[in-house]
């Protein structure tokens, strides 16, 4: 089967942002936002299994840092005020991690060198966060389709959330306007993100 359109628009776009960053002289930051189950995480170990870029990347998962599950919003404005706003202004940033089990903040993580940085979750697109970034990527995908990958890939303890993340999701959507803010919009419904190769699905 093919590789799909767009795993092969995703690349050449990181690629072309990771070169235009890096010749301005900074660290290259990559946004991948999007409804829960839309698939990126998935999408995100795609890219860094087959990095189209130069560079060693760098991955942060929104889900190592929101404050438990009324955290969009907190997770969403500290990945902008201690990662990305420091970065841009001195090259070092951070971020807070948060211990799922406990229900406490965890170990902070320091940010630094130049390799390209790639954030995944819900809630990295918003105005300031995506005004601080090279590629902003929106994913959309069928909404069954999202319940189920994401119920599969947590179990019944998102299951029991999933209706309050839900709502937190969609305030920040009317709030942030997100797709405006998306330079690369991807519908991968049909793409087999389980696949390393990220082949098309073909219905028999």
């Amino acid at each position: 089967m093919p590789r799909s359109a767009e795993v092969v628009a995703l690349d050449a776009a990181v690629a072309a942002a990771v070169s235009s960053a890096e010749q301005a002289g900074r660290v290259p930051v990559i946004l991948i936002d999007g409804p829960s189950g839309a698939g990126k995480s998935s999408l995100a170990d795609l890219l860094l299994r087959a990095w189209p870029a130069g560079g060693e990347p760098r991955l942060v998962r929104m889900d190592d840092l929101y404050p438990g599950w009324d955290g969009l919003d907190a997770g969403s404005e500290a990945v902008g005020r201690d990662l990305l706003e420091p970065l841009r202004a001195s090259g070092a940033g951070s971020w807070q991690r948060w211990d799922w089990e406990r229900h406490t903040p965890a170990g902070r993580v320091d940010v630094t060198g130049d390799g390209p940085l790639v954030i995944e979750g819900c809630g990295t697109l918003s105005r300031g966060n995506a005004a601080l970034a090279d590629l902003t990527v929106w994913l959309r995908a069928d909404d069954d389709l999202r319940k189920q990958r994401a119920l599969a890939r947590d179990g019944e303890t998102f299951a029991a959330e999933w209706d309050r993340w839900q709502s937190q999701f969609d305030r920040f959507v009317a709030r942030e306007h997100p797709v405006e803010h998306a330079m690369l919009v991807l519908d991968v419904t049909g793409v087999d993100l389980a696949d390393p190769r990220a082949r098309t699905t073909v219905e028999s």
